[in-house]
């Protein structure tokens, strides 16, 4: 593996596990440093395959930091109702866009995978999270492993407008998650464990379709940035949930419509 390529999959691994969990859209985010910032692997077809694989990495660092969580889940699934009510709904909520994934794989990565949409599609994402973490709703949901079964088919649903680069896994169900009752905090947390699956199914769905023109150097380019993910991951999931529990999303939103202006206006100069 070439050393320019290396430090390239380190780069972008971090910004993936850096942005995973954020409401930033981490696929947004390499997929413009990719096209604008020269980050690129000089094919495009690997270049939106990387940008898959490797979240694997950050998801493995959520896992990690909540095995004890998982665990407990995992072993009350018998004796407890509650827990066997999260279980199903964290698997309904990941279908609609497991679904969404399979039928329209093609038609995302081939013309939604496009830094104009990424731009455009931050930008109205920060609006949107910035009127909604202002908005004086009802808080009613306290806990992400206890919210009602059709809330979790709803927030499944909203999830799949995250199947537009930009607009954010996290931040659509954060912002689903919200305007259905759950305070700050438990949106957040929710979108965490509403990454396992999602994140997996498609690191599995995207290596299944590819797995024919991957090289050894590919997989190389792929380790190193899945290593970085899983690092930078730690970081944000060890930290996130205190700082929105206090500060909340805003941040975020001005960061997206920060990105974004400064995308759309490179892609204009450099036309």
């Amino acid at each position: 593996m070439e050393p320019l390529f290396a430090l390239k999959a380190v780069i972008l691994g971090f910004i993936e596990g850096l942005t995973e969990f954020l409401p930033v859209s981490s696929t947004g985010h390499i997929l413009l440093a990719e096209s604008l910032l020269g980050l690129g692997f000089s094919d495009p077809k690997f270049d939106k395959t990387f940008a898959v694989l490797i979240q694997l990495g950050a998801i493995l660092a959520l896992v990690g930091v909540y095995a004890r969580k998982l665990i407990g889940i995992a072993i009350a699934l018998p004796t407890e109702k509650q827990a066997r009510i999260f279980t199903l709904g964290v698997l309904i909520a990941f279908l609609p866009a497991a679904m969404v994934g399979v039928l329209l794989h093609g038609f995302i990565k081939g013309v939604l995978f496009n830094p104009l949409i990424v731009c455009i599609s931050l930008v109205a994402g920060g609006i949107v999270l910035l009127v909604v973490d202002d908005l004086k709703l009802a808080v009613r949901h306290h806990d992400a492993t206890r919210f009602p079964l059709a809330m979790y088919l709803k927030i499944g649903l909203v999830q799949c407008a995250a199947m537009i680069p930009g607009v954010s896994r996290s931040g659509s169900t954060i912002v689903g998650a919200m305007l259905m009752g759950a305070d700050k905090r438990a949106a957040a947390e929710f979108s965490f464990f509403l990454s396992i699956p999602t994140m997996t199914g498609a690191f599995a769905y995207d290596l299944y379709k590819n797995a024919g023109t991957l090289t050894a150097e590919h997989a190389g380019i792929i380790a190193a940035g899945f290593g970085a993910a899983f690092v930078a991951g730690l970081i944000v999931v060890r930290g996130l949930l205190a700082y929105v529990g206090r500060h909340g999303f805003a941040v975020f939103g001005w960061w997206r419509i920060v990105v974004g202006s400064l995308g759309l206006a490179a892609i204009i100069l450099t036309r």
